[in-house]
């Protein structure tokens, strides 16, 4: 008898305990919004003009989950959701965790959050836009060379009043499939935040550390004089040219950098009297030709076929080889400078906004906001959290986030095996490859030509292998024009000029219905005007 009351008691102490921690673990649930109910009356649609996107209260594809959808490409939006209680980040661990989907794959788009400060901060809910002040910037962004988890923490300087964006250093890259991620910022009282995705730690940092942040928090002890000038009499000239040089008598400035290679012979079997291109004989003038408005027709011209097996075609000339007397310009030579004092950079002097720091002086979050300017539809928000547990997040990215990926994962591998994801995944490497080339320093004059295309080509939704050739192409060409120093013959500079023509009318897409009928010709120009 006495052994079963002391079971019950033991089994009412244990249900009361779990009680307890449940109701713990609510407690440090401290907003939660699952998106199983409508976004309507509870989160707040900006009315700003500048902010058009349609948000949809939708289904996350091949589920029964509901998100809050971007359904619209190319749009601002903005959205915000005010907490009933605004909160503190100064006392504890605070986690902030949410999913989001690029359910057509990422392509161009942001799909990060913004914990907002109270409204006595200056901003208005219909009136959210990009200027509302936020305390923390947190989740994926990319789009052309930009490819990030922000962590961007605005903390006032109290010495200089001012708000400073401090951007995590270490900033993971973004997953680019069509699966369901889950991001998730833990702060911690240590100073310490931890950046997870899909829970597995990607960045680790300290608030207080110079490295972690840029620019750090606590602002360097000394900064350079704004005021101090250089002095007028100051020589920072390490070498200059030696003035009693004087240019050696057989140095020939005029000497050519390349000549004529006397030794050459012509190929056997050159064609001297067959022209390299040929008017295509399969081309023909159409029906609707008129010689008075469009001018003489002339056929396009086609590689000879006679010089396919040929060592060459037309006049031929001797190939060019290095003039082995070729000195350039001559330079007298640097000497040492007598008066040299150095590089001349200001005194140091105290930093008038230092301030030294403990803790982070964390701003109140008053309300989480979605400000995305995105190129792409179909991006999808789900089970955005704020949690004072780590292990709360855990459970929501246990039962909300896992079963949904997994099922994401075996339609991939599906996918996969019918070949259709691997050669997507291929195109996305390519282009993060082709990036990586366009910011190759020598290549800055071109960078943003060649940008401009990758974009173009990476937004195409059916992507071809023929158009990533085509990326390369333009590259190597840059390339060899830089090689060789932009010189070309006379024919091949007619060619391009034509062809750059050709890009500057596709891209602007004011010759699109003379191009189809072009092509309905057999690819003869449409319209071909003797020249006057």
């Amino acid at each position: 008898m006495i052994m079963g009351r002391f079971a019950l008691l033991l089994f009412l102490a244990f249900s009361s305990l779990q009680l307890l921690c449940f109701a713990a673990d609510d407690d440090d649930a401290v907003f939660y919004d699952s998106f199983e109910e409508s976004f309507d009356g509870r989160w707040i649609v900006s009315d700003k003009d500048d902010y058009k996107g349609v948000w949809k209260h939708s289904k996350s594809e091949g589920h029964d989950d509901y998100g809050l959808l971007v359904s619209e490409k190319a749009r601002k939006y903005a959205i915000v959701k005010e907490l009933d209680e605004p909160v503190s980040l100064k006392e504890g661990t605070a986690v902030l965790q949410f999913e989001t989907r690029f359910q057509n794959g990422l392509e161009c788009g942001g799909a990060y959050l913004k914990y907002l400060r109270p409204q006595e901060a200056g901003w208005k809910p219909k009136e959210f836009d990009n200027e509302s002040p936020y305390a923390i910037m947190f989740g994926p962004d990319k789009c052309g060379l930009t490819n990030k988890v922000h962590f961007i923490l605005k903390h006032k300087n109290p010495k200089s009043g001012e708000y400073v964006e401090h951007h995590l250093g270490n900033q993971p890259t973004v997953p680019s499939d069509k699966l369901t991620h889950v991001y998730t910022a833990i702060l911690r009282p240590n100073n310490e935040v931890r950046i997870l995705v899909d829970g597995e730690e990607k960045a680790k940092a300290n608030f207080l550390s110079a490295e972690d942040f840029d620019p750090p928090l606590i602002p360097s002890k000394t900064i350079p004089d704004p005021v101090e000038k250089k002095p007028k009499d100051w020589d920072d000239k390490a070498k200059f040219p030696d003035p009693s040089a004087v240019k050696p008598d057989d140095w020939d400035e005029d000497a050519p950098m390349e000549i004529e290679d006397k030794e050459a012979v012509k190929p056997e079997g050159w064609l001297d009297n067959e022209p390299e291109e040929i008017d295509d004989p399969e081309a023909s003038k159409p029906d609707d030709w008129d010689e008075e408005e469009d001018g003489e027709w002339e056929a396009p011209k086609i590689d000879n076929p006679k010089c396919a097996t040929a060592p060459g075609c037309g006049e031929w000339k001797r190939p060019m080889k290095p003039n082995p007397d070729f000195k350039g310009r001559w330079h007298p030579p640097l000497i040492d400078n007598p008066n040299y004092k150095g590089i001349w950079k200001p005194r140091d002097i105290p930093n008038p906004k230092y301030f030294e720091l403990d803790k982070p002086d964390f701003e109140l979050i008053a309300a989480i906001g979605i400000e995305i300017w995105t190129m792409q539809d179909g991006i999808l928000f789900d089970n955005i959290l704020i949690a004072k547990n780590e292990k709360v997040a855990k459970s929501y990215r246990d039962t909300q986030w896992m079963p949904k990926f997994e099922i994401e994962k075996k339609k991939q591998k599906a996918e996969e095996a019918d070949g259709s994801y691997e050669l997507e995944g291929l195109q996305k490497k390519v282009f993060d490859v082709l990036y990586k080339v366009a910011d190759i320093p020598f290549l800055s004059e071109y960078k943003l030509r060649i940008i401009d295309f990758i974009e173009r080509a990476e937004t195409q939704p059916n992507l071809t292998i023929g158009l990533l050739v085509s990326v390369v192409v333009l590259i190597i060409t840059i390339l060899f024009m830089l090689i060789s120093g932009g010189k070309k013959q006379p024919k091949v500079e007619k060619k391009t000029e034509v062809a750059e023509a050709s890009n500057d009318q596709g891209s602007s897409g004011e010759k699109g219905g003379e191009g189809e009928e072009s092509k309905e010709t057999g690819g003869a120009p449409r319209r071909r005007r003797r020249e006057t």
